[in-house]
């Protein structure tokens, strides 16, 4: 079954999360087959994003977050962010084209 992460923050600094998050993908040629991030700026609530991550399934989300570079990144991140950050942890059950 398919998993989605949808992880809210905020931040004055995107440039800086972009260039990290860059680095994390340049350093992680091994993620999993069907793994897709999406970087999301709320239009109506400036400095507030949101990364949407989809997995092919919970184990291979699991598994790239017990990589050291993920870890890392994630750390990394939660640095350039205002407030606490807030994870979603989601089972896809259904998908429309």
């Amino acid at each position: 079954m398919a998993f989605v992460q949808i992880i809210e923050f905020r931040t004055d600094r995107i440039d800086e999360v972009r260039a990290v998050m860059d680095e994390w993908e340049a350093a992680s040629p091994d993620v999993p087959e069907g793994f897709r991030g999406i970087l999301c700026a709320d239009r109506d609530n400036p400095g507030a994003y949101v990364q949407v991550v989809e997995f092919p399934s919970y184990e291979a989300a699991m598994e790239n977050s017990n990589r050291p570079e993920t870890t890392t990144f994630a750390e990394r991140i939660e640095k350039l962010c205002e407030g606490s950050t807030t994870f979603r942890n989601l089972d896809v059950q259904r998908t429309m084209p």
